[in-house]
């Protein structure tokens, strides 16, 4: 099921190694486990096949070149952040889930990412710089504090984008470019460039 969507959206995916798509698989069968027991997901995993791992892969081939310290906002069931830090292992991946369970599940998913740190508290209580903020269908515009952030990338289920109206939100201090999702006509990556 992954290796057909892989191939089919190639070029607008980063390239995965054999061991790359392997520790891939490993994620959903994960998230499928842990699933019944704590609500991780709505979706069921051939779903989640494009929504959460496709859509995380093309976030992750919009990040720059090189190494990158990034922070995923909300990462729940691990997306956008672990499929990002399975396909860019130059990047340092900060998983900020304030639910307990959920970071218990995020510990276990990351145990063989040594490029993963999961941060069991508010994302307004983190501090610190970061080359990048990821999140997934989080609303950064009731977002107000949290660490410093000069890029963001938000995936998200219509076209419009991040919007909101909140001048002192996280949202609010980026200016956002929306790239369709190839695959899917209602979502969308919009990616932020902090000009506050």
């Amino acid at each position: 099921m992954l290796d057909s969507f892989l191939a089919k959206y190639q070029n607008e995916l980063p390239a995965l190694s054999r061991g790359q798509i392997t520790a891939l698989e490993s994620h959903l069968d994960l998230l499928d486990r842990w699933n019944r027991t704590i609500n991780l997901t709505a979706i069921g995993k051939s779903e989640a096949v494009s929504k959460h791992l496709g859509e995380s892969l093309f976030l992750a081939a919009h990040l720059p070149a090189g190494p990158l310290t990034t922070c995923d906002l909300g990462s729940g069931g691990g997306f956008p952040g672990v499929p990002v830090a399975i396909a860019r292992p130059d990047c340092q991946i900060s998983l900020i889930e304030s639910d307990m369970r959920k970071g218990v599940f995020l510990r276990e998913a990351s145990r063989k990412l040594p490029n993963i740190k999961v941060v069991s508290q508010r994302y307004e209580t983190v501090s610190g710089d970061f080359d990048w903020l990821i999140c997934r269908a989080v609303n950064l515009f009731k977002t107000f504090h949290g660490p410093n952030c000069a890029n963001a990338a938000f995936l998200g289920g219509s076209e419009s984008g991040p919007v909101g109206s909140a001048k002192r939100s996280a949202g609010a201090a980026f200016r956002w470019k929306t790239v369709p999702i190839p695959w899917d006509t209602s979502g969308f990556l919009s990616i932020g460039e902090r000009f506050t």
